[in-house]
């Protein structure tokens, strides 16, 4: 391919189809080449920020993000995340197809809309996505997956969840979370304690790890067991 390709491929032919051309170009760029070799690269060096993080900055809000191994992690915490989260994470390729039916059986009924989303979609839509809800955005959220997925193992994406998601007040990630709530790092973490960690995951800013409620705490505690007891995390070790 030489410079004369590069010049008709973007400047076309006539002034409509030019501008037609270029603006197909950027997404097709935005959302193939540029999304697959942020990935490549982040596949084997720490992630140092999400989306979600600048917003924070830029609107005057703490940021605490600390990014640990996760061979570094207590493995209670690894247990507790794929079981109160996603108990499905080794056997799916990105969607719980399951538990999208019983989503959306449950809307149907008038029942309120419970989350339906894997760790694999929660990481797609925090590495490249600010929190907001709209069907354009469930769309690019999943065909973002399906990239994650492609181009990360498992236990890459379990590893960029427990870094990156946003466990309340401002604490981005295990480390963090650990530090703000019970003064130590994500590798000593009690097994109770990461329970704690993993039951306020749904909602972080309003519940508090310290007082996890007595039904989350027992719910959570009781997928971990499950988690650990069935091997669940076989494909993360």
């Amino acid at each position: 391919m030489n410079k004369g390709f590069f010049h008709r491929l973007w400047n076309g032919s006539g002034t409509h189809k030019s501008w037609l051309r270029r603006i197909a170009l950027v997404l097709f760029a935005f959302l193939v080449p540029l999304p697959l070799l942020y990935l490549v690269v982040f596949r084997f060096v720490p992630v140092p920020l999400t989306p979600q993080m600048v917003l924070y900055v830029v609107t005057g809000r703490e940021v605490q993000h600390s990014w640990r191994s996760i061979d570094a992690m207590a493995p209670g915490l690894k247990y507790s995340v794929i079981g109160s989260e996603d108990q499905n994470f080794c056997s799916h390729h990105g969607f719980d197809v399951e538990d999208i039916e019983l989503a959306l059986k449950a809307h149907e009924e008038g029942k309120h809309l419970r989350g339906a989303s894997t760790l694999s979609q929660q990481v797609a839509r925090t590495l490249f996505l600010l929190p907001a809800r709209s069907w354009v955005r469930k769309g690019v959220e999943a065909y973002l997956t399906v990239l994650v997925e492609f181009t990360w193992p498992k236990k890459r994406i379990l590893e960029a969840y427990l870094n990156l998601v946003d466990w309340g007040h401002g604490n981005f990630g295990a480390e963090a979370a650990a530090e703000a709530y019970f003064h130590t790092n994500a590798g000593a973490l009690s097994a109770s304690q990461a329970a704690r960690m993993a039951s306020v995951l749904p909602n972080p800013d309003k519940w508090k790890a310290q007082r996890a409620g007595k039904r989350r705490m027992s719910r959570a505690i009781a997928r971990t067991h499950e988690a650990s007891e069935n091997g669940m995390d076989w494909c993360v070790r």
